[in-house]
């Protein structure tokens, strides 16, 4: 596994550690968000590393294949000119030159095999870094939405729909009780109205008796 994976996923174990800890879900996408910013950073300087190595492994690979074509060149022209001493030397010296092309030719190869693996994990942590910033406006609306819901339902749970019943059913009682009392008091004034009445002493005790009930009653 290579290094930045396994950064990634030291990175999601410790987001879905902090989520377990009932944190904010968005302020933990932030820092994941920030996270992975610094990493496709350190992961494209060292993408610009590789590649300056790679072009340097290169450059010399063809010095070295250019270096041992020129030598063979010369030697066959040192061999026409009957130079066969210096034919020897510049052989020896294309020896050389071939051995380096095929050095730093493997190494060139092993560095543009990294820097394909490089760029495929760049691209997928690319790719995981715009997922995450889509789904972050996604789950933003989301607790929004939720935020909302709970505020309805607190508002509506101070407005309850029995509340309405009761207080209706408690003016028709008072309504009710006026209505009582109004036709009471119009149906006792018909009763003595126009009639006359005699002092007497039960009478005027049965009213001083109202009256003393009227005053405890206050």
């Amino acid at each position: 596994m290579s290094i930045l994976k396994r950064m990634r996923d030291i990175t999601l174990a410790n987001l879905n550690e902090r989520l377990e800890s009932a944190e904010d879900p968005v302020r933990m996408l932030d820092h994941f968000l920030s996270v992975q910013r610094e990493q496709l950073r350190e992961a494209e300087r060292l993408h610009q590393q590789c590649a300056a190595h790679g072009s340097y492994l290169r450059q010399q690979y063809l010095n070295a294949l250019e270096t041992k074509e020129k030598r063979e060149n010369q030697a066959m022209l040192a061999l026409k000119a009957g130079e066969e001493h210096i034919a020897r030397v510049v052989l020896q010296e294309k020896i050389q030159a071939e051995e380096r092309c095929e050095q730093f030719r493997e190494l060139y190869e092993q560095a543009k095999e990294s820097i394909i693996e490089l760029e495929q994990q760049i691209n997928e942590l690319r790719a995981e870094y715009e997922e995450a910033s889509s789904r972050r406006s996604y789950y933003i609306a989301r607790m929004e939405s939720a935020r909302l819901q709970q505020r309805m339902n607190a508002r509506m749970s101070h407005m309850g729909s029995d509340g309405i019943p009761r207080m209706f059913n408690r003016i028709d009682e008072r309504v009710t009780d006026m209505e009582i009392e109004a036709r009471s008091l119009r149906d006792l004034r018909r009763t003595t109205q126009g009639g006359a009445y005699s002092s007497h002493p039960a009478l005027e005790e049965e009213l001083e008796n109202l009256r003393k009930k009227l005053k405890e009653g206050e």
